[in-house]
């Protein structure tokens, strides 16, 4: 009986997988990641399985193997275009191994009461980025290089101008945010609220992230002075 219910939650997954039933939006979406959803429903199983730790581990090496497949198309493409590494950097690497937290953010904010689940994805998303992405390499680097006798250095090249830019331009959508809790206008949330407050908060948090890439090659490039 036990064996009947694992397969008929396996049977289940593969259906939802290739059918759709909402808006013109939802089926084209749905077109372009048919191939994707139907070899995960194949290669996942069911969280049924070993109390769902099996699916978690297995989802989670595929979004990291699709992320790094992205990532690596999307710095080939910035290569053949003839962009410096830094923008190629902010730009399309970024946003092919951004994608899975920009739709987890939407679905959270689509389906959860409270905005801390869409709010919270981006954070932690960018807290495991930074302290886990970058520190276990570099210290697995460190620790191999030491073991050779020699030093691991990776020059920080227009890095500070960047990384500066982007603080300020964090600070800025921190302090959207945080006001949208607080005033009237914006509804006292952090999503969602009155038409006209929402979509100009949205322009001006698309506005930032153009800012900082215009700004960010712009050094790239020595067209302004960084630091």
């Amino acid at each position: 009986m036990q064996l009947t219910g694992r397969t008929n939650a396996t049977r289940d997954e593969r259906e939802r997988a290739i059918s759709t039933s909402a808006g013109w939006s939802d089926y084209l979406f749905h077109a372009f990641t048919f191939f994707w959803k139907v070899l995960f429903a194949f290669l996942v199983p069911p969280p049924k399985y070993l109390g769902g730790w099996l699916t978690f581990v297995i989802s989670l090496t595929m979004i990291g193997l699709l992320t790094a497949i992205v990532g690596d198309l999307a710095a080939i493409f910035g290569c053949l275009l003839g962009l410096r590494d830094l923008v190629t950097a902010i730009t399309f690497v970024a946003l092919g191994t951004s994608l899975p937290d920009l739709f987890a953010s939407k679905q959270a904010t689509l389906t959860d009461k409270y905005a801390d689940n869409a709010v919270g994805n981006v954070t932690g998303s960018n807290s495991v980025n930074v302290f886990l992405g970058l520190g276990l390499p570099w210290t697995m680097a460190s620790i191999y290089w030491a073991a050779k006798g020699e030093s691991f250095v990776v020059p920080a090249g227009s890095l500070s101008y960047s990384v500066v830019l982007y603080t300020a331009t964090a600070v800025i959508a921190l302090l959207i945010i945080a006001l949208r809790r607080f005033l009237p206008v914006f509804g006292k949330a952090e999503l969602g609220g009155p038409s006209v407050p929402k979509y100009i908060c949205s322009a001006v948090l698309c506005l930032l992230w153009f800012i900082y890439i215009i700004m960010s090659a712009l050094e790239s490039y020595n067209k302004v002075q960084g630091f």
